[in-house]
Parts: C-alpha cells; structure tokens; sequence
C-alpha cells in the first residue's frame, strides 16, 4: 500500500478563520472581518494505492474556484475571507496522472466533507463510487447549503453518492466508523463532525502506523495538539469534542496526523513523522509520562 499527497492549489483565509476567537456569531464575523490573511495554504487531496482499489479520499479544489463568478456575490464569507490559486494543471486528474495513475482507475473517493475545495474536482471521477456522510449531504444540498458555504451548483450532474451511516464498532475513541476495505482495518471512516455537520475523517493502518487523513479537524497539528477550532465551524460543542477525540487518538496510537492545509503535512507524510500528543489526565489517567 502506498500513500500519495496531491496539492490541488492554494487558499488565503483571514487570518482569523483557522483559529477562531471568541464564540457564536462574534467568532464567525471575526473569522471574515478581519485586517489579515494567512500566508497560501495547501489544499490537498490524498491518493491511496491499495490492493482492493485506488482510492482518492478528497478531490481537492477546481480550478474554476480561481475565477470571477464561481462562487455567489452575496456570501460574505466568499467575498471577504477567501482566495484560492490554482490552474486546470493543478486539479487532481493531472495530479494523479503525473503520480502514473488514472481518475478512470480509481474506485472509491471519499470525501471528508463537501466543501468546495475538497469537493470541486469531483468531475474527474464519474466512474467511481463516491462515499459521503448521509449528514454531510443533506446539508450541503440546494440553496440551504449554498447559505452554509457549499457549492451544489457546481456539482456533477451525475453526483449520486452512497450515503454513509457509522454504524460499525468503535475506534479508540472514535464511538462508531465505517469499514472502507473488507480487512476491516487497513481504511476505516470516523465520524469528526464539528467543521462541518457531517466530517468525515479517514484512517489508514500502514503496518505500526496510522496515517489519519483528517480534512478539517484542524488546519494544522499545532492547532489540534492546542485544541483550537476554527472560526467558522458552526457547531462549536461537537468541534471540541472531535479534538478531544483525535487527540486521544494520536496519543494511545502512533499516528501521522494529515490535515488537508497544514504546510508541513506533505514533510510529515514523506518522514513518517508521529505526532507529538501527550494524554491528559482526563484522557488517559494511568499514561506514563
């Protein structure tokens, strides 16, 4: 088995947004309000050869994203806060095929949520089998989920995704998730809603290794070792509590923590670098320190 990074482009936040002050409504216009903007994050997608299948779990951004009009002139959140840089060579269909690989290839692709720039290179992929969670979907659709800040209008016409309900044994602390493969436990899908209503994150098992691909948990590991939620996630409680849980995760189980726009993501996957967490008390009472 072997895991790629693909670097679908580049987004600028206020600065606000990947670390977000204060709560309720004040977080959310602090994290578009603001004077300053992030240096350009990554946006990655992330590419799994498996014996069972190719699997691509996020497809990254559109190159469209890039252009005037894409997204509504009257979200605020689009207007103010956010600008994206990419070109059609950076979308995941050329990614895959400089990696050797083809979007015809590929069987499963599993999104953690349906934001656009983990969703727009949906359209590469019209023969897989696209996985989300049943949640995720029902609220991201029509003009409901355009006002949360998805983008329905832009996906395929063709987009008929199997819904996802966890119904599977617990992981870690992880209460239920799903099993991608029929190993059981080489890919499986957590619940880590919070960012959005139904976040998914994956974990791959790569021999004493996991490798937890984890969208936006957090946009960085500093942020999730700090337990930090973001500005604009809109269920405060649940953000927290999924920090606590892959927290917990990554200290009982030596773990790559991959989210989708930390800088240092791409060095961490290449050495294999374990994330540093520490129990707490709460957490794990009789760790040795």
């Amino acid at each position: 088995m072997r895991v790629h990074m693909v670097q679908t482009g580049t987004v600028r936040l206020k600065a606000r947004w990947p670390e977000g002050v204060g709560h309720g409504l004040a977080r959310n216009l602090r994290a578009i309000l603001g004077p300053t903007w992030t240096e350009p994050l990554p946006i990655y997608a992330w590419v799994i050869e498996h014996p069972e299948g190719l699997i691509v779990v996020d497809t990254g951004e559109t190159a469209q994203a890039a252009q005037p009009g894409y997204f509504p002139a009257w979200h605020p959140a689009f207007r103010l806060a956010v600008r994206e840089s990419l070109t059609p060579d950076d979308e995941i269909g050329p990614g895959l095929r400089r990696l050797g690989l083809s979007p015809d290839d590929v069987r499963w692709v599993v999104l953690t949520h349906l934001h656009t720039d983990h969703a727009g290179g949906l359209h590469h992929f019209p023969r897989a089998r696209v996985l989300v969670a049943r949640k995720e979907y029902e609220v991201a659709r029509g003009f409901a989920g355009m006002a949360r800040g998805y983008q329905p209008q832009h996906w395929p016409s063709w987009l008929a995704p199997e819904l996802l309900d966890f119904q599977s044994q617990a992981v870690g602390p992880f209460p239920v998730s799903h099993a991608l493969t029929r190993g059981g436990d080489v890919v499986l899908l957590v619940p880590t809603n919070g960012h959005s209503a139904g976040h998914t994150s994956v974990l791959v098992r790569d021999g004493e290794l996991t490798l937890a691909l984890a969208g936006d948990v957090s946009y960085s590991q500093d942020l999730m070792l700090r337990q930090k939620i973001d500005g604009v996630s809109p269920d405060e409680r649940a953000a927290r509590a999924t920090l606590r849980r892959m927290k917990a995760y990554c200290a009982s189980t030596p773990t790559v923590y991959l989210p989708s726009h930390d800088p240092d993501a791409a060095r961490r996957l290449a050495e294999r670098e374990v994330c540093p967490a520490t129990p707490s008390a709460e957490e794990a009472p009789h760790a040795t320190r």
